[in-house]
């Protein structure tokens, strides 16, 4: 998955794997020591130099924390190149063991994914990014995760994750707007990681978007599943696609519980 998405993200950037400078790499479904960036870097053809940031455990948030940490170190080093790669298995997370109904649902709603970008300090061939911010609840560690447990990760999936979305999302994204300098009414489009239909129910009906509103969302979830991390960054490619508009903001649920943010402008 890694060699299929990576050299395709570096493609589109108009580059060549040797100019890769650094490597932020997200998953939270599997552990590898090396990790994948390491164990693949060299077939893909990345500098035996490359700058590698392996993160674990971001879930869901994952592709929108990502994607912002890779742009905070290449603006932190004007000039270089930074690939983001999120990668999540859901599949082989399944426990047989186990009938919890959790399981069971997770089982259902999970797919396997893989996504990439490349971010650079330079020329901004298909959007900017402008700024990132993250909501954290406190006391909110049993709404979703995983438990480590012998047989392999047992899923943390609460049935009050949508209502609790729809009870505190506007809040956060209004906090996050104050960090970020805009308001919320100056964001002209959402780009929310599709949890699931009543999650993006719960969004529309927080943030009150017009019901199917988000469209794009539904349709990632429908042909793929949630795939963790990588799902936002597919609906991220699609509205490209579409055309971006003047500012998005990219949102992401995850374990803590917490929501990732991330502001997009038009190139």
């Amino acid at each position: 998955m890694f060699v299929e998405a990576a050299p395709a993200a570096i493609e589109k950037a108009g580059l060549t794997p040797d100019q890769i400078d650094g490597v932020v790499m997200v998953s939270t479904t599997g552990i590898a020591a090396p990790s994948l960036d390491a164990l693949v870097g060299p077939t893909i053809g990345l500098r035996p130099d490359v700058r590698r940031v392996p993160v674990f455990g971001l879930g869901c948030a994952g592709g929108v924390n990502g994607l912002s940490l890779a742009a905070r170190l290449a603006a932190a080093d004007p000039g270089s190149n930074w690939l983001f790669v999120t990668i999540e298995t859901c599949s082989i997370s399944i426990r047989l063991d186990s009938d919890d109904p959790a399981a069971v649902v997770a089982t259902a709603l999970f797919g396997d994914g893989a996504a990439a970008a490349v971010v650079t300090s330079g020329l901004h061939s298909l959007a900017r990014i402008t700024g990132s911010a993250e909501k954290l609840w406190p006391n909110t560690q049993r709404i979703m995760g995983w438990d480590v447990e012998d047989p392999g990760l047992a899923v943390v999936f609460d049935r009050a994750i949508p209502p609790f979305i729809e009870a505190n999302l506007a809040d956060a994204v209004d906090e996050m707007c104050a960090e970020l300098g805009i308001a919320r009414d100056d964001i002209d489009r959402f780009c929310c990681h599709p949890g699931g239909v009543k999650v993006i129910d719960a969004i529309e009906t927080a943030l009150h978007l017009n019901q199917g509103e988000l469209n794009l969302e539904r349709e990632v979830l429908r042909d793929y599943g949630n795939m963790s991390a990588p799902t936002v960054m597919f609906v991220l490619e699609r509205l490209l696609t579409q055309g971006l508009p003047d500012k998005v903001m990219m949102t992401a649920f995850g374990p803590g519980f917490t929501c990732a943010s991330l502001l997009l402008e038009a190139a």
